[in-house]
């Protein structure tokens, strides 16, 4: 019980800190929930006492002659104490612990004096013992390539070695058991969650009642669609429409180039409704438009690689003229790939249909450097450097970006486009070689 206490109280004066930071801060005293009436006493009472991050120093003896007067609180209430018997006790206690407040503030003046470099270390550091920040995070599943380097990202940055508690939940493809996640990590008090939605739609409830809770919510990946954009602190993702343009863009070069007078293209979607199946498909269809390409048919593949071999396998049957296929990752491509020669015909450059993928995961590109994948779009995975970046900015009390883009590449093979533009922009495409796969790292 005791450590339970302790556990609140160290959240507690995290907390404190934050607002002493940033007066603007979201994470606010009032919404802090005590457990019980006599645990809001305590609290309010050394809160009050404490008025800057120096402050936090000198007050730890206060904090030990506080949980004492918990502990005999808890005690006379856990024995079966009437309300006004349990209320006698907490007050007679709490009277105590008025009265030698202010001598183990002396004291702890001194011993803050003493060990003042050490102390500053394990209060800014938020790593000291009990106080690793505590990160929920809610993730899609393990669906792709992409979503593993996701994950064991966001692993490796938020360990204990780093001064962390990572609470990691599979959600399995579904938006249920995100919403349930999410309420599990609210009612455990963790510092901040983190959301890679399944879809965007949907969050509205659950994160009010994160905001509630004043807990920040960064969203990773896919984006949400929510009517108050407050609801959640920022985002860390792609640009997946400009991606979808950067690969239609290579595509029109590509067939500029080569001379080819008919494009019949097949589009393999991801998750319907998640970010990237909406910016990827937007991406092709207004090339589609733009260009007059013959979009023969656009089916989900869910974003693996069996359900894209499925999706393929059917497609093949509908239409033998198929010569551009437009799958929206890389386990799709595989799917797709797998199919196309079952079926008893090529992919490449020399074969009968050109295969062009997204992602650019390490087995994506080993198949765009043999030739198999002709253009593949880079997503980056690596979130968790960029997540710890905003949480410690959180943790300073600075502000952050609302919405915040990571650079991505294009790769091709063959090298017959070296760049595209979108938008007026120019883009470098990187051809695909042993050395360029070398070096990546993921």
């Amino acid at each position: 019980m005791l450590q339970k206490i302790s556990n609140i109280l160290q959240k507690y004066l995290t907390k404190k800190t934050r607002m002493i930071n940033n007066t603007k801060n979201t994470l606010q005293i009032a919404k802090v929930r005590p457990y019980n009436i006599f645990m809001k006493w305590i609290m309010i009472k050394m809160v009050k006492e404490i008025k800057s991050k120096e402050d936090l120093l000198m007050k730890r003896k206060v904090i030990s002659v506080l949980l004492c007067t918990a502990m005999v609180a808890t005690m006379a209430a856990g024995c079966g104490s009437s309300a006004k018997e349990t209320e006698a006790a907490a007050t007679a206690a709490a009277t105590d612990a008025a009265t030698e407040a202010p001598a183990a503030t002396e004291a702890a003046t001194t011993e803050a004096a003493a060990t003042s470099e050490a102390a500053a270390d394990t209060t800014d550091g938020g790593s000291d013992e009990g106080g690793n920040i505590t990160v929920g995070f809610s993730q899609v599943g393990a669906e792709s390539d992409w979503r593993t380097a996701n994950s064991e990202s966001m692993k490796s940055t938020f360990s204990a070695d780093n001064g962390y508690e990572l609470i990691f939940d599979d959600a399995q493809q579904k938006q249920e058991n995100q919403i349930t996640a999410i309420r599990n990590f609210i009612q455990q008090e963790v510092d901040y969650i983190v959301l890679a939605p399944v879809t965007e739609t949907g969050w509205d409830t659950v994160l009010q009642e994160a905001k509630d809770a004043a807990i920040p919510v960064i969203i990773v990946d896919r984006m949400v669609d929510v009517s108050d954009d407050s609801l959640y602190t920022a985002w860390v993702g792609s640009n997946f429409e400009l991606e979808g343009k950067k690969a239609s863009a290579w595509l029109k070069a590509y067939a500029d180039a080569k001379g080819m007078k008919e494009i019949n293209i097949v589009d393999i979607q991801g998750t319907i409704g998640a970010s990237a199946q909406i910016g990827r498909t937007k991406g092709l269809a207004d090339a589609v438009e733009a260009n007059g390409w013959n979009l023969l048919a656009a089916q989900t593949g869910e974003f693996t690689q069996a359900k894209g071999q499925e999706v393929m396998e059917s497609m093949l049957k509908q239409y033998d003229n198929i010569n551009v296929v437009y799958c929206e990752n890389d386990n799709e491509a595989f799917g797709a790939i797998d199919a196309i020669e079952a079926a008893g015909k090529t992919v490449g450059v020399d074969g009968d249909i050109l295969v062009m993928s997204f992602d650019s995961t390490n087995a994506g590109l080993t198949d765009t450097l043999s030739g198999k994948i002709v253009c593949n779009t880079e997503c980056n995975p690596l979130h968790g450097p960029r997540v710890e970046e905003i949480i410690q900015k959180l943790e300073a009390g600075e502000n952050v970006e609302k919405e915040q883009y990571v650079d991505e590449e294009i790769f091709a093979n063959p090298s017959e486009v070296t760049s595209i533009n979108v938008d007026g922009t120019d883009y470098p495409v990187t051809v695909m070689t042993q050395e360029v796969l070398d070096s990546r790292a993921y």
